[in-house]
């Protein structure tokens, strides 16, 4: 079966990574895509390395226009997801790339985006560990209809970290994650801090203390995983790479625990896991290897002299961090193969 496809926002660069992903997916037809001050253009004026959808004219975003298809992705700012996803028929497949349903708790809302909470939809991380250990998200998305694409550095961090937290390997307090990411991680929206004078040659942190939205999504996760409060202090850090995110997580050796019993845990959790990767012992990923794959790779260090285990994580922000999770999700949620459309190997420098 061919399932009709329409994306919501596809002008910018969620939608377009979305477009690509789905060009090699056997069972999805893109039929409508949908923008706001670029209606009228083709899909070649913005997204030119889209052959296969060159052709393809952005039309207004409203409920005619969206509706009659079987699934929908919404790659729309914060708030505007909502309300787009309220003119929809409940028998579509409707995937929010943005953050208006992740957050389970109102109050979580409020103090990091405020204004309505919209609600929580099943959040579409099929390996995030839940039950303190017993479980897998991926148990919850067979048949849905309303999906939650994960935040890229959520993604990022959150499998970095569930393995060791589930396992009790690592403590619940004092995790710090600081991740290098790409310029397309802010949005295609013009700032003057990332204008090519700016970013070229430079590194500059955003987000410090606390105050970055997928702050409570992470703790979030992590209490699934953990089954108690965790608490992390995340800083991100703009750096001049147009894709992709390198998180260093450490958290503090739990009592007892050994490097053994830390591999042991990460590579258990993974092992059946056919888009995260655990590598050997002294080595540790880079983004150039996760380019346009659907992959997480996973280092692991034990910093004995701290009595901290060190986790490195990357992912492309573009696709294992939003367009693939939403496929990945998607499969799941259509009774298809999860892997479909997918691929785990990254491109060539």
């Amino acid at each position: 079966m061919v399932y009709s496809v329409a994306i919501a926002g596809a002008s910018g660069y969620v939608g377009g990574e979305l477009l690509r992903v789905i060009a090699q997916h056997p069972e999805l037809k893109v039929k409508t895509v949908t923008a706001n001050s670029n209606v009228g253009q083709k899909v070649s004026a913005l997204h030119p390395h889209l052959l296969q959808f060159a052709d393809l004219e952005f039309v207004d975003t409203n409920a005619q226009n969206l509706a009659g298809h079987d699934v929908v992705f919404l790659a729309m700012p914060h708030t505007k997801s909502a309300e787009v996803a309220a003119w929809l028929s409940p028998e579509a497949l409707v995937l929010d790339c943005g953050a208006d349903f992740r957050l389970e708790e109102a109050t979580d809302w409020d103090n990091f985006y405020g204004g309505s909470h919209a609600g929580h939809w099943t959040y579409g991380m099929p390996e995030l560990i839940t039950e303190a250990g017993k479980g897998l998200q991926r148990e919850h998305l067979a048949g849905v209809k309303r999906v939650a694409v994960p935040g890229c550095n959520a993604t990022a961090i959150t499998l970095a970290l569930a393995p060791g937290l589930a396992s009790e390997v690592i403590e619940t307090h004092d995790i710090v994650s600081v991740l290098q990411v790409g310029t397309s991680g802010a949005g295609r929206t013009l700032k003057t801090n990332l204008l090519a004078s700016e970013i070229m040659g430079s590194a500059s942190a955003y987000g410090v203390g606390g105050v970055h939205r997928h702050t409570p999504e992470i703790e979030q996760n992590l209490r699934k995983s953990s089954g108690k409060s965790v608490q992390i202090s995340f800083t991100p850090v703009l750096v001049p790479m147009s894709r992709g995110i390198l998180a260093v997580n450490t958290a503090k050796l739990a009592a007892g625990k050994t490097a053994i019993d830390v591999r042991g845990a990460w590579e258990k959790a993974y092992a059946n896991e056919p888009f995260i990767h655990v590598l050997p012992e002294g080595e540790f990923p880079a983004t150039s290897s996760v380019l346009g794959a659907n992959t997480c790779l996973i280092g692991l260090a034990v910093d004995e002299h701290a009595q901290r285990v060190v986790i490195v994580s990357a992912i492309d922000n573009m696709v294992k961090g939003t367009a693939g999770a939403a496929i990945q999700s998607m499969n799941l949620a259509l009774g298809l193969p999860e892997q479909t459309g997918l691929t785990v190997n990254g491109v060539a420098p």
